[in-house]
């Protein structure tokens, strides 16, 4: 009995010595749901990083509560798009988590960045290149590049200076004060301004180079993304290692199907002009060569004026719109009155995936619920 009793509290010692050596999974905290679902996956059989943004939640306005806070300060890994989406989380990481690694989605090396567009008024896209919707890899890049490059003939591309972008601001100063001059009446007048504020806000909201920050909505940075991701992971949990890994590369398998799945949705109504709630889409938009004709508004923090309604009233007429799409984080009230007595079509495109589930499947519904709106209203609409 004594022998027995020696030898259990041998083994019980090496339990205990075990467990004290053995890691911990990080302590990972993640800004909005597209990105912790990349997060959870990625870390499957290891541990659950934790969301900031839930539901309806928006990262244009939102405040850190006390236990969020805490987190942020026990972190040792936090994933975010970057000041120009979570601009309440800049401070924060500088003063709660100054310790924690931080991997920021837009300074992610193989991204594909796009500017943010000027205005609420955007031309088409030339679809003459786009090819099967059951395309390869290298095809897709094609379609990409031959998208920037006619994108190039309305705005800069993202790794360029701001020197032509800050000339045509001036020269769309220069028109608004010469429209000004012209006799306007006092409404029109304090609409003007209630506009120009309006796109001065937008400015303000982005960075210096003028990124658009919906970058997630792109599969091809999403993988971007999960490979400095699980970078990151490895280096703060190495006895993982080959989990994440595996993660890794079940993950990327995954991205290219969802790749597939929403070419073939969106390819049957690529053509077909639609209007969104805000600019928030070029990176869904591009690669699958949607028509996106407009914005109501140019900053979901400002509430556009009556003048820019009516400017989007005549779109839809002028460009043939058959659908306008609003989101959950937003007032549908704009929505109604624009639609109010038209034929066009309504729907909902959410692309912070409000009333989806968090986890490792949450990206790839987030997209494919978007696909699946799109092509619904587009095509009952047309």
């Amino acid at each position: 009995m004594r022998r027995l009793g020696l030898s259990l509290a041998t083994s019980l010692t090496l339990v205990a010595s075990g467990a004290a050596v053995a890691s911990e999974p990080p302590a990972v905290v993640v800004s909005i749901k597209p990105l912790h679902g990349l997060a959870a996956a990625l870390m499957e059989g290891v541990g659950e990083p934790l969301l900031l943004l839930d539901g309806t939640a928006s990262p244009h306005g939102y405040s850190l509560r006390p236990s969020e806070a805490r987190a942020l300060s026990e972190a040792d890994l936090v994933f975010w798009v970057g000041p120009t989406l979570e601009a309440f989380l800049v401070q924060s990481l500088d003063s709660l988590a100054d310790q924690a690694t931080v991997v920021t989605a837009l300074e992610v090396p193989g991204m594909h960045l796009r500017e943010a567009r000027e205005g609420g008024v955007w031309e088409g896209h030339d679809h003459d290149h786009h090819g099967d919707a059951h395309h390869e890899d290298d095809h897709h890049e094609d379609a990409q590049h031959d998208d920037d490059h006619h994108e190039d003939e309305h705005h800069e591309e993202a790794h360029h200076d701001d020197e032509h972008h800050e000339d045509a601001h001036h020269e769309d100063d220069h028109h608004e004060e010469e429209h000004a001059g012209h006799g306007a009446e006092d409404e029109d007048h304090h609409e003007h301004h209630e506009e120009h504020a309006e796109a001065d806000a937008h400015h303000e909201n982005h960075d210096d180079h003028h990124i658009d920050p919906h970058v997630w909505l792109d599969p091809h940075n999403a993988e971007a993304m999960a490979q400095a991701l699980a970078q990151a992971l490895i280096a703060s949990d190495p006895d993982h290692a080959e989990t994440y890994r595996s993660n890794l590369a079940a993950l990327e398998a995954s991205l290219e199907a969802l790749d597939q799945q929403l070419e073939e949705t969106l390819h049957p109504v690529m053509d077909r002009p639609f209007i969104v709630f805000h600019d928030a889409y070029i990176y869904l938009e591009a690669p699958y060569q949607l028509t996106a004709a407009g914005s109501i508004t140019v900053s979901p923090d400002q509430r556009p004026g009556a003048r820019r309604v009516a400017e989007i009233r005549d779109l839809v007429e002028d460009r043939g719109a058959v659908c306008i799409f609003a989101e959950p984080q937003f007032s549908p009230a704009l929505i109604d009155s624009i639609t109010e007595g038209s034929e066009i079509g309504s729907g909902v495109l959410d692309p912070l995936g409000s009333a989806i589930d968090k986890g490792p499947k949450a990206y790839h519904q987030i997209l494919l619920e978007m696909a699946e709106n799109l092509e619904s209203c587009l095509t009952v609409s047309g």
